[in-house]
């Protein structure tokens, strides 16, 4: 009895010392605002501006590279084009009998509108012999993703999403994440699952594909 009542205490202490803290790191904020002068807000309301305008020039230069848009391509070369001007792409293989090709074309159409800093693509397979070839896609749909020309991920089939078609965009958008070819501003290590049926059957896959493609990833015409 004794011993949980000391270590309850001790609980107590520890919760009382974190909101202290808490409490002196506003204080000081606080402090630090108290202090600054016309000029000093001034200059934070610049770089706010300057950071504003940056940010809007970046995306009517991604926009100018076809940015926001979920395009088909029609052959080889245009993929190759597209790698070398955009330094981020996330490209579906599908063919036209596919019904899960069609599933993920309603994700990355919404996607690719929320993400300007990388260029969102489809290439129908069938048209693309020897890029299929070289990077070994069998199976449609394949998400592929290349970061300064080189492949730095894909997403073979369903299995990483739940293994259902009902899965939600925002797991789509958390896989696609974790290849660095979109910004994230959730928690990569754990996938958004609450719309997912089977939880378990979602996971982050660095499988033994991808090291045994290394060696076909660099993209090169």
């Amino acid at each position: 009895m004794a011993a949980g009542a000391a270590q309850q205490e001790m609980i107590n202490q520890m919760v009382a010392g974190a909101v202290e803290a808490m409490e002196a790191s506003v204080d000081a904020e606080l402090a630090k605002l108290d202090k600054m002068d016309e000029d000093d807000l001034e200059a934070i309301r610049e770089r706010r501006i300057k950071q504003m305008q940056k940010a809007q020039e970046k995306k009517q230069e991604y926009k100018n590279l076809g940015h926001g848009k979920y395009d088909t391509i029609t052959n080889e070369k245009e993929f190759f084009e597209i790698s070398k001007k955009s330094d981020r792409v996330v490209c579906l293989f599908y063919i036209d009998t596919s019904f899960r090709c069609k599933i993920v074309d309603k994700h990355m159409t919404q996607l690719c509108e929320k993400h300007y800093e990388a260029r969102f693509i489809r290439l129908n397979a069938e048209k693309a012999p020897f890029l299929t070839e070289r990077l070994k896609i069998k199976v449609m749909p394949t998400i592929l993703m290349t970061k300064d020309s080189v492949v730095c991920d894909r997403i073979v089939g369903f299995d990483e999403l739940g293994n259902s078609d009902n899965f939600p965009t925002s797991l789509l958008e958390w896989r696609i994440a974790q290849s660095k070819v979109i910004n994230y501003s959730g928690d990569l290590s754990r996938p958004p699952v609450e719309e997912v049926k089977d939880k378990k059957m979602v996971k982050i896959q660095r499988n033994l594909r991808q090291e045994e493609y290394s060696s076909d990833s660099e993209l090169d015409d």
